[in-house]
């Protein structure tokens, strides 16, 4: 069964392979994992070709490049009473932290379902590396997020262990990890 969309023009249902919309003929655009994985794949060449790779560590990948430096001292202190210079992160790079930590907190989604929900056009809107800097610096537990959205599956919507695997694991799913699922199913009575 196809899954349906509303038109972002007019609101009407329409199928998710639809190209324009049958009743005011809007062109619905069609943004996937795929597109997503390119522009990653893309970013991390053009990161390796500019020298970024290998030499930089997983701290200093992770910070967005809109960093500005503070200096938290006084102006008339001596260098031994210096205060090391604090990063400060952008507010859009804070605002994408603090939405994936909602989405983790009340929704109990994957790693990977929040991050498609920051960059999506019907999400978060976020650019990619303000989602990455919000999924590198989330706090969260994707096991337990899998039992509850586990849980859910199992005892509000009655499917059989085997279907929550599945829907856990689903690309079209919950897009937890095997791992996070199979700790789901083992914690699920």
């Amino acid at each position: 069964m196809e899954r349906l969309l509303k038109c972002k023009v007019c609101g009407e249902e329409i199928a998710s392979s639809a190209k324009a919309c049958p009743r005011c003929g809007a062109r619905q655009k069609k943004h996937t994992v795929l597109y997503v994985s390119l522009a990653i794949l893309g970013l991390l060449i053009i990161s390796s070709a500019m020298g970024v790779g290998k030499e930089t560590n997983k701290k200093n990948q992770s910070m967005p490049p809109q960093v500005n430096y503070q200096n938290t001292g006084s102006q008339n202190t001596s260098k031994s009473e210096e205060v090391p210079q604090v990063p400060a992160v952008s507010q859009e790079y804070l605002n994408a932290l603090s939405q994936a930590q909602t989405y983790s907190d009340r929704m109990h989604m994957s790693k990977q379902g929040i991050f498609d929900q920051l960059t999506s056009e019907y999400g978060g809107q976020f650019p990619i590396l303000a989602a990455q800097y919000a999924i590198d610096n989330l706090e969260a537990d994707y096991k337990a997020n899998a039992l509850e959205t586990a849980k859910i599956y199992y005892e509000k919507m009655h499917m059989s262990k085997e279907d929550v695997r599945d829907q856990l694991t689903s690309a079209y799913g919950a897009r937890f990890t095997q791992e996070e699922a199979d700790y789901a199913i083992a914690n699920l009575d």
